[in-house]
């Protein structure tokens, strides 16, 4: 019963002003939440008149944290309404201001990315010339930069003082240095594979323990999507220590074939077959023409080599095999042609009439 009284009290002795505040309070928070997206989408349109499309500008860095924005602007418009005072209200302003400092940060450095069209832009008038690699190397660290400055800022509102934690970082150098020598080891890789490019996004390479194509190259590792569809992280520091083939780098790409005939075979008919085979070869437009080899390469009991030899203009694996497969099936035809079978192994098989005696004759040779 006496809580109940309680209640009751504290209901009769709410001002009627308080209501109103409070009322108020949330029709602007409503307001500022069902309006953010008109509101960033005006205030935008302000700044990118030719802007026209809706979707267009919702696509763009800055929509989404403006829209957040406001959302956190209708609240914090509505404390004040409320006229919460003393060391409450010094809490809420200041994580106003660190929201806004955290959704301006998200906002620009949302910029440095190659979806940015004010980015592309300055990409075509003064880096025409860099490659995607370099490229995302310097958004990234320019979002880190932001990041960073953000950060700082954010330490100064809470009334951290930042010469005390740089003195602190100046006296722990020395461990940082000898717990990040990994990291820093990677990120040094990382620079040199920007610098030297043995390799690109999209490039064909193989390491010592890996193959497969470059999805990703980050600060700390290299990403590489395997033929098995697998995604392996390789330490920058370790690929740029090890031997890496670029196999898309390739101007060409061998072929080597060693077809063997039978011993029997006429020298005529291995001359003739030899020089269809090369005008085969030559007449080929996938074939580079000053390296084609088609000699007769070695005499063996069961037959004659005739070594195959020459480099192809189509390099990756697709173009490659069915270059391959093309050359292989033209061979087969002049073989036919000159009705001409491939050699095969032969073996011997010797029978004997009475195993028994033969084994008895070699125990005696043997006493």
């Amino acid at each position: 019963m006496d809580k109940l009284m309680n209640v009751i009290n504290y209901f009769k002795s709410i001002d009627l002003k308080q209501v109103i505040d409070f009322l108020i309070a949330i029709a602007i928070i409503i307001f500022f939440y069902i309006f953010s997206s008109g509101l960033s989408y005006i205030l935008i349109r302000i700044f990118k008149r030719k802007k026209t499309d809706k979707q267009r500008i919702k696509k763009m860095q800055f929509y989404y944290p403006l829209k957040i924005f406001f959302i956190v602007l209708g609240v914090f418009l509505a404390t004040r309404v409320l006229q919460i005072t003393g060391r409450a209200m010094e809490i809420i302003v200041l994580v106003f201001k660190i929201i806004c400092i955290i959704l301006f940060a998200k906002a620009l450095a949302g910029c440095f990315s190659n979806d940015s069209k004010t980015m592309r832009r300055l990409q075509r008038k003064f880096f025409s010339n860099a490659d995607d690699n370099r490229l995302n190397f310097i958004y990234k660290i320019s979002r880190w930069v932001i990041y960073i400055i953000a950060a700082l800022c954010i330490v100064a509102l809470l009334g951290i003082n930042l010469n005390a934690i740089l003195a602190g970082l100046g006296v722990g150098s020395v461990v940082l240095t000898l717990a990040a020598q990994d990291t820093a080891k990677n990120l040094f890789g990382g620079i040199m594979i920007l610098v030297d490019k043995p390799f690109a996004i999209g490039d064909w390479i193989q390491t010592t323990s890996y193959e497969g194509i470059v999805e990703d190259i980050s600060f700390r590792s290299t990403g590489i999507r395997t033929f098995d569809n697998s995604l392996v992280n390789i330490p920058n520091g370790v690929l740029s220590n090890e031997a890496v083939i670029n196999w898309s780098k390739m101007e060409k790409r061998k072929y080597k074939l060693n077809l063997k005939l039978p011993l029997d075979t006429p020298v005529e008919v291995l001359q003739r077959i030899i020089s269809k085979i090369y005008f085969m070869l030559i007449n080929n437009q996938n074939v580079i023409n000053e390296d084609t080899y088609v000699k007769l390469d070695e005499i063996e009991s069961d037959g004659v080599s005739i070594m195959i030899y020459v480099f192809t203009n189509s390099v990756d694996y697709d173009s490659y095999m069915n270059c391959k497969e093309n050359i292989n099936k033209s061979i087969l035809e002049i073989l036919e042609k000159e009705d001409i079978d491939l050699a095969f192994p032969k073996t011997s098989t010797v029978i004997l009439k009475d195993p028994d005696k033969i084994k008895v004759n070699t125990q005696k040779r043997i006493k």
